[in-house]
C-alpha cells in the first residue's frame, strides 16, 4: 500500500494556490482585470545575427548573388543584400565540408563530414531539406556540380568518383574507379580525390586531381583516361583557363605548375611565387603550401591569379595572406585571421567565357572580407552585415524594445561620422534576395558591452541588425607605456581586458548611460550632438570596506580602520586625526600593502569627445589594506533623480552625479536596521566657507571641492566577528560565533576581546608611527589652524566609550574638478555600538534558521536595484522617490530619497537618503523588481527628457522631475503593487500596507537565471528563464502560469550571462562567441514572422551563353555540349549500388517552418518548379535553334554571294 504523505499534499496545495489575500473579503482579481491568456504566447526562434561561428566552407550563386557559409557545427548561413539573412541547421551537427549552388535554381547542395549529402530548397523563406543521401562505405572528400547540370560528381577518400542525380537524389550506375583512372603500372594508391572539374570547352572531359600529385583527364564517353599528369608534390587545388587548353595546380611546396592539356609529360610553367630564386639555377627553397588557386581571365587585359598561402617559411609575416597576381604586379594582402576559403566573383557564370573578375570574397576564421579587384590598391567593400559583434568578445548584452522613435536616428547621426575611410566606393556585390513585407515593426535597440571596453548600439528593428554607434570607454583611462609601446595596465584584478564591461544601465528617454567595468569602475555618460574637449575628467574615488570578517578592526562594529596611537579629542562634530593617516594619502610601496589606489589611472590630459556619448563622471573603487576592490555586481541610474547606485559583495554606493558627490557608502548588513541608521547633512559643494580649526573646512577652503560630513547610527546582529591581520601576513586567531542573531549579544569588554584588541592596537601602533608624522606634516602645510593632538588615552573601556560618540571615517573619495589638484573628500559616520544588554527586538526581520548572521554577512551581496516613486514606509500616504535594493539572500530593502527642488536648488542642496528597513524576503537572490498601479499598469521609473547638455545656458531647459502619475487611491486599499522575483519565487506585495497578495514558486529543482517584467501587446507578464532551459511567463499580478516551454538547457555560461528579455515578447542570448540568437514568445510575432522574413530566391533570367561565332560553330571550335542523361541515366548506366548510399527523404513540417513543400501545396510547388525547368530547357533549345538558323542564314547569304560572283564567268576566267 502506498504511504500517504501529508507534506506532499500541503506542498501541492501551496504550489497550485498562487494567491493569498491579506484582507478578508477582498478579491484582487475583481479590481485588476488580466487580459493575457495562454493563447497569447508561443515560443520560436526568429533570426540569428553575427558571424558564423567556426566557418568551414563557402559557396556563391553568381546569378542570384547569394552567399552561403557552412560551419563546423553543421549550420548554414545564407546572406543576400543587407537585412536578408537566413539560418539553417543540419540535424546531425556534422561539419559542412563543401557547399554547391544549383545556380539560379533556388537550391543548395551541402556535403557533411558524416558522409551525407543534402539538397536544400531555397525557394521558401525558411529553407528545408528536400533529399538526403547517406554514404555508408566511402568517405566524401570533394563535390562538383557543373553549371546548368543536374548530375553531381562526388569524390571519395578511396579515390573513386560517384555521380548523383540532384533531382531524385539517386546514385547513377556510372562510377569512375581509381584503378582505372591511374596508370596500370602504378603500384601505389593515388590517395583521396581533392579536385573534380569539367573542361570548360568540352563537357565530356573532366579533370580529376588526386592528393598524391596525379591529375587525370577523364573521357566520360569513352570511359577512359585521355591524359595523366604526374608531379612529385601533393596537390591542393586545380584551376582551368577558360579556353580549356591549360590548367594550373597548386602544391604543398608552395609551387604553381601550369600544364598544357595535350602535353602531359611535364608542366609548361613552374613558379614559386614567394620563394627565393637562386642565381645558379637550383630549385627554389620550399614555401608553405598554396591551399587554393583561382585563374580568371579578362577580355581587355591580363588575367588574375588569386591564391592563399605559399609564403616563405622564413618570412617575418605571421599573418595569413591572400596573393593577387595581375600581369606583372603581385599584391600580398594581409588578413587579421587565418583564411578558411575564398571565391572570385565574376561577371559571367559560364566557365568557357572571359570571366571578368570584379571582387574576391575571403572567408576568415572570424571575419568576412570582400576585396574590390577593380580599383587600385584593392580596397575592401564596407560590410553591411552585423558580423562585427565579436570584434571584441561580448561580455554583456541588453535589449530594449519599443524605444522612443527619435532615438535610432539620433544614434545613427553620430555613428555615421565614425565610419572609417578607405572603403571601396562600389556597392556591396552580394545583393540578392528581397526584404520582408511585415508590418509589425517598432524601434528596437541592442547594446553589447565588450572585453576591450567598447560599447556598441545596434538597430534591431524588423528582425534586422545594423550597428548605429560605437563608444570606447578605454579612452577615459591612461594607457601604460613601456619602452615606447602600449601595454595593458596591471590592475591585479583581471589578468587581461581591464576595461571589460561588466554591466550597464541605460535610460532611453534621457539617453543617460552608466557603465560598470571589471576593474571596479563606473562611468556616467551623457548624449550630446556637439563636439567638446574636456580639460580634466571628473573623478570620484570611493573606498568600500569589506564585510565584518574581511576588515582589520578590533572593535565590534568591524569597520573602524587601523589607526595610530595619536590621541584624539572627544569631539563629535569635527573629524580628527585619528583614523586619517592610513586613508589620507594613497600610497604604494614595495614593503607595504597597496591602499587607496584605484585599479586604473584616469587620463590627466585633455580629452576630445566627439558627438555622441560624452563622459560626465568617473567613479572608481580603491584598494583597501592590500586587498583589491570587489567587482560591481549591480548598477542602476535615474536621470530624474540625478543619482547612480551600484553594489557588490561589500555593500552599495549612492552617488549624486549632478553635484558629483558621494551620498552613501554602506555595507549590506547596515541596511537591515528597522530605524533610520543615520542622518545625513551634506554641505553644498558650491558654497564657499571660511576656514576654521575644523579639518573638513580647511580642506574645503584649500581644494574648493564638495565636502560634507555625516552622522550615522549602526546596529549589528552579533558582536562576535572574526579578526584578522592581512597587512603583514600574520593572521590573528579567528573565532566565528554560531549563535542565532536573536540569542543575545556578547559583551565587548570580555577578556578574549580585550586581549585581541590590545594585540591589534599594538600592531597598529608599530606599523603606523612611521607615516603618522608624514601625514600630519602634510596636513600642517594645508592649514596653519590644524589642531595639535591631545594627550593619549588608553584602555578598552575608554575606547568603547569614544566609539559611541566620535565620528569615525568610513570612506573617502577623491575628485578632479577643473584644473584643481586632487584633494581628499572625507565622509564621516557616527558608529553606534550596541549595548551589551540590548534586546532581541532590534532584530525583527525574519531569517532562515539555518543561516547565521555571520554566514549571511559574509555571503550577502547586492544583486539588483530599482528606482521608483512609491511608498517606502507603511505609514506613507503619498508616493515619494525611493530606491529598492535586492540582495543575493533574497531580501528587498528600501531606501527613501529626499530630493531638493529642481533648478539651482537641486545643484546646491543635498539629497537625503534614509533606510526604511526590509520589505520582503524570498528564496534565492533577487533578480528583478517592478511596480504596478492599482489598475495593474506598470509604473516605469521617472526620467528627465533629453536635452542638449552642451547648449548655451539660455537654451537649456530647466530640469523637471517626472514622477509617475499618482495612482487613484481608495480608502483602505493599496494603490501600488511591488512585483519581486528571485531565483526561486515571485511575490506581489501591496503598498503601502506591505502585505503579500500573491506568491508563486517558480522552480524547485533548478533556479531562475533571468527574469523581467515585460509589456506585451495585450498586457503585462513576468518572463523567466531557468537554468534547466525552461522559458516561463506568469500573469500579473496574480502570477498565473501562462507559458512553460523546455526551450534550451543551459550548456554554456555565455547563455546565462547574456540571456535577456524585452517588451512585446522579444528575447535574445549569445548562442556562440560570434552570434546572437533572437527568439520571441509572442503569438502575434510568430504569426507575422513569415511576412517579416526576407526572401532569398528571386526569379531571374540566366544570362545568355557566350556567342561562339560563325566559324567556331561551323568547324566545331567552340564548347562541346554533352547529353549527360545518355551517359549517367538508368537506361545507359543502370542503377547505383543500394549498399553504397541510402536515400532519405526530407523531413516534413520542420520546426518553425511554414510553407514547406508538403501536401497539395508542395505538389503544386514541385509542379511549378518542373514547369519552370522545362520552360528553361525549352528556352535553351529555342536559343540554340535560333543560333543555328542564324548560322544557316549567314551561310546561305555567303553562298548566294559566291554564286552571283561567279555566275557569268567561264571556267577559264576563274
Amino acid at each position: 500500500m502506498k504511504k500517504f504523505n501529508i507534506r506532499k499534499v500541503l506542498n501541492g496545495l501551496t504550489a497550485s494556490s498562487s494567491s493569498a489575500s491579506p484582507q478578508p473579503g477582498t478579491n484582487q482579481n475583481d479590481v485588476i482585470q488580466e487580459t493575457l491568456q495562454s493563447e497569447h504566447f508561443q515560443l520560436c526562434k526568429t533570426v540569428r545575427h553575427g558571424f558564423p561561428y567556426r566557418p568551414s566552407s563557402m559557396a556563391f550563386d553568381p546569378v542570384q548573388k547569394i552567399l552561403a557559409i557552412g560551419t563546423q557545427s553543421g549550420a548554414v548561413r545564407l546572406f543576400g543584400r543587407a537585412g536578408v539573412e537566413c539560418y539553417c541547421q543540419h540535424d546531425s551537427g556534422a561539419a559542412v565540408i563543401q557547399l554547391q549552388f544549383l545556380v539560379n535554381e533556388g537550391a543548395l547542395v551541402s556535403a557533411l563530414a558524416d558522409d551525407s549529402v543534402h539538397l536544400w530548397n531555397l525557394r521558401q523563406k525558411q529553407p528545408a531539406i528536400l533529399h538526403t543521401l547517406k554514404f555508408n562505405r566511402e568517405r566524401i572528400t570533394f563535390c562538383h556540380l557543373p553549371f546548368q547540370s543536374k548530375w553531381l560528381y562526388i569524390g571519395t577518400e578511396k579515390g573513386n568518383i560517384h555521380i548523383v542525380n540532384v533531382e531524385s537524389f539517386t546514385l547513377s550506375g556510372y562510377v569512375i574507379m581509381w584503378n582505372k583512372a591511374i596508370e596500370l603500372s602504378s603500384k601505389s594508391h593515388p590517395g583521396p580525390v581533392v579536385h573534380i572539374s569539367d573542361n570548360p570547352m568540352d563537357e565530356g572531359k573532366i579533370l580529376i586531381g588526386f592528393e598524391c600529385g596525379t591529375v587525370v583527364l577523364w573521357d566520360l564517353k569513352c570511359k577512359k583516361a585521355d591524359y595523366r599528369y604526374n608531379h612529385d608534390e601533393a596537390i591542393h587545388s586545380v584551376a582551368w583557363h577558360h579556353e580549356g587548353k591549360q590548367f594550373t595546380c597548386s602544391h604543398s611546396d608552395g609551387t604553381l605548375t601550369t600544364w598544357n592539356v595535350r602535353v602531359p609529360a611535364k608542366p609548361t610553367i613552374t613558379i614559386t611565387p614567394h620563394g627565393k630564386q637562386p642565381k645558379d639555377g637550383k630549385k627554389p627553397e620550399p614555401c608553405k603550401p598554396i591551399l587554393k588557386v583561382e585563374y580568371k581571365t579578362t577580355r581587355d587585359g591580363d588575367a588574375f591569379m588569386v591564391m592563399s598561402g605559399g609564403l616563405s617559411y622564413d618570412t617575418g609575416c605571421r599573418r595569413s595572406c591572400l596573393t593577387v597576381i595581375h600581369g606583372k604586379s603581385t599584391a600580398i594582402l594581409e588578413m587579421d585571421y587565418p583564411i578558411v576559403d575564398f571565391l572570385t566573383l565574376c561577371e559571367t557564370p559560364y566557365p568557357n567565357d572571359f570571366q571578368e573578375p570584379y571582387a574576391v570574397v575571403v572567408l576568415l576564421e572570424k571575419d568576412l572580407v570582400v576585396i574590390d579587384l577593380g580599383q587600385i590598391g584593392y580596397p575592401i567593400f564596407e560590410n553591411p552585415y552585423p558580423l562585427s559583434i565579436h570584434e571584441s568578445p561580448v561580455t554583456c548584452v541588453e535589449y530594449f524594445a519599443d524605444c522612443p522613435p527619435e532615438l535610432i536616428p539620433a544614434l545613427y547621426s553620430v555613428g555615421s561620422r565614425q565610419n572609417r575611410q578607405g572603403y571601396s566606393k562600389k556597392e556591396w556585390p552580394i545583393s540578392g534576395g528581397n526584404w520582408g513585407q511585415g508590418t509589425l515593426s517598432y524601434p528596437e535597440i541592442i547594446i553589447t558591452g565588450h572585453a576591450d571596453g567598447s560599447i556598441k548600439f545596434w538597430d534591431a528593428s524588423a528582425i534586422m541588425l545594423q550597428v548605429l554607434y560605437k563608444l570606447k570607454t578605454a579612452k577615459v583611462f591612461e594607457k601604460a607605456l613601456k619602452g615606447g609601446k602600449e601595454e595593458k595596465p596591471s590592475t591585479e584584478i583581471v589578468d587581461e581586458d581591464p576595461f571589460a564591461i561588466q554591466t550597464l544601465s541605460w535610460c532611453p528617454e534621457s539617453r543617460v548611460l552608466c557603465v560598470a567595468g571589471v576593474s571596479a569602475h563606473v562611468i556616467i555618460y551623457r548624449f550630446s550632438k556637439q563636439e567638446m574637449t574636456t580639460e580634466v575628467v571628473q573623478l570620484l574615488e570611493v573606498r568600500m570596506q569589506g564585510e565584518l570578517n574581511d576588515v582589520d578592526s578590533p572593535d565590534p562594529a568591524g569597520d573602524h580602520p587601523p589607526t595610530p596611537s595619536t590621541p584624539v579629542p572627544p569631539s563629535s562634530s569635527s573629524p580628527t586625526q585619528e583614523g586619517e593617516p592610513p586613508e589620507a594619502q594613497p600610497f604604494t610601496s614595495d614593503d607595504g600593502p597597496r591602499d587607496n589606489v584605484p585599479c586604473l589611472k584616469v587620463r590627466s590630459s585633455p580629452l576630445k569627445q566627439s558627438p555622441g556619448y560624452q563622459v560626465e563622471l568617473v567613479i572608481q573603487l580603491v584598494w583597501v589594506s592590500g586587498e583589491p576592490p570587489q567587482q560591481i555586481t549591480s548598477l542602476a541610474v535615474n536621470s530624474s533623480y540625478g543619482l547612480v547606485v551600484f553594489g557588490n559583495s561589500s555593500g552599495l554606493v549612492v552617488v549624486d552625479y549632478l553635484q558629483m558627490i558621494l551620498l552613501l557608502n554602506m555595507g549590506t548588513s547596515e541596511l537591515y536596521s528597522p530605524s533610520d541608521p543615520y542622518q545625513r547633512q551634506p554641505r553644498s559643494p558650491r558654497k564657499t566657507r571660511q576656514p576654521s580649526g575644523d579639518l573638513s573646512t580647511v580642506t574645503s577652503c584649500i581644494s574648493r571641492l564638495s565636502i560634507f560630513s555625516t552622522s550615522m547610527k549602526k546596529t549589528y546582529y552579533s558582536s562576535n566577528s572574526p579578526l584578522s591581520d592581512n597587512s603583514d601576513g600574520n593572521n590573528a586567531s579567528e573565532e566565528k560565533s554560531n549563535k542565532s542573531p536573536t540569542s543575545g549579544d556578547t559583551s565587548p569588554t570580555s577578556s578574549d576581546d580585550e586581549h585581541k584588541q590590545k594585540r591589534f592596537i599594538e600592531m597598529v601602533k608599530s606599523k603606523s608611527r612611521w607615516f603618522s608624522k608624514m601625514v600630519a606634516n602634510d596636513f600642517a602645510k594645508m592649514s596653519r589652524k590644524m589642531s595639535s593632538p591631545t594627550e593619549q588615552k588608553t584602555g578598552l573601556e575608554e575606547r568603547v566609550r569614544r566609539q559611541r560618540s566620535l565620528p569615525y571615517k568610513r570612506c573617502f573619495c577623491c575628485m578632479k574638478e577643473g584644473k584643481a589638484s586632487r584633494s581628499l573628500l572625507y565622509v564621516h559616520r557616527t558608529l553606534s555600538v550596541p549595548d551589551v544588554n540590548a534586546k532581541d527586538s532590534l532584530f525583527s526581520r525574519s531569517r532562515s534558521s539555518s543561516v547565521t548572521s555571520i554566514e549571511r554577512e559574509s555571503r550577502e551581496a547586492i544583486s539588483s536595484f530599482h528606482f521608483s516613486e512609491s511608498f517606502p514606509r507603511k505609514t506613507d500616504s503619498n508616493p515619494s522617490p525611493s530606491l529598492w535594493v535586492g540582495t543575493t539572500q533574497g531580501t528587498v530593502l528600501v531606501l527613501s530619497l529626499s530630493l531638493p527642488p529642481t533648478g539651482d536648488q537641486r545643484l546646491q542642496q543635498p539629497v537625503g537618503v534614509s533606510s526604511c528597513g526590509t520589505l520582503v524576503r524570498l528564496k534565492g537572490g533577487i533578480l528583478t523588481m517592478a511596480f504596478l498601479d492599482s489598475l495593474g499598469a506598470v509604473l516605469p521609473p521617472s526620467y528627465e527628457p533629453w536635452s542638449e547638455p552642451n547648449a548655451p545656458d539660455e537654451e537649456k531647459e530647466a530640469r523637471s522631475r517626472r514622477p509617475a502619475s499618482p495612482p487613484p487611491t481608495q480608502e483602505g486599499q493599496d494603490s501600488q503593487y511591488a512585483v519581486v522575483c528571485s531565483e526561486k519565487q515571485a511575490k506581489v506585495v501591496g503598498l503601502p500596507s506591505q502585505s503579500c497578495f500573491f506568491k508563486h514558486n517558480i522552480t524547485e529543482s533548478s533556479f531562475v537565471l533571468r527574469a523581467d517584467v515585460v509589456q506585451m501587446a495585450a498586457g503585462l507578464c513576468l518572463a523567466c528563464f531557468c537554468a534547466n532551459g525552461h522559458v516561463m511567463t506568469l500573469s500579473l499580478p496574480s502570477l498565473r502560469p501562462l507559458l512553460d516551454v523546455n526551450y534550451l538547457p543551459l550548456t554554456d555560461m555565455r547563455i546565462a550571462r547574456t540571456f535577456c528579455f524585452s517588451n512585446l515578447g522579444q528575447a535574445l542570448y549569445l548562442t556562440s562567441p560570434t552570434e546572437i540568437q533572437r527568439i520571441t514568445y509572442s503569438q502575434e510575432t510568430c504569426d507575422n514572422l513569415q511576412e517579416m522574413m526576407g526572401e532569398l530566391f528571386t526569379p531571374l533570367e540566366t544570362p545568355e551563353a557566350p556567342n561562339r561565332g560563325f566559324f567556331k560553330g561551323l568547324f566545331g571550335g567552340g564548347a562541346q555540349s554533352l547529353d549527360r542523361e545518355d551517359l549517367f541515366g538508368e537506361t545507359a548506366a543502370g542503377k547505383g549500388s543500394r549498399s553504397l548510399a541510402q536515400h532519405i527523404p526530407g523531413p516534413q513540417g520542420m520546426e518553425g517552418m511554414k510553407g514547406a513543400a508538403s501536401g497539395v501545396v508542395g505538389d503544386l510547388a514541385r509542379a511549378r518548379i518542373a514547369l519552370d525547368e522545362r520552360g528553361q530547357k525549352l528556352g535553351e533549345l529555342e536559343d540554340r535553334t535560333a543560333a543555328m538558323m542564324a548560322s544557316a542564314d549567314s551561310f546561305s547569304k555567303h553562298a548566294h554571294d559566291m554564286m552571283l560572283k561567279y555566275k557569268d564567268k567561264k571556267w577559264y576566267q576563274l
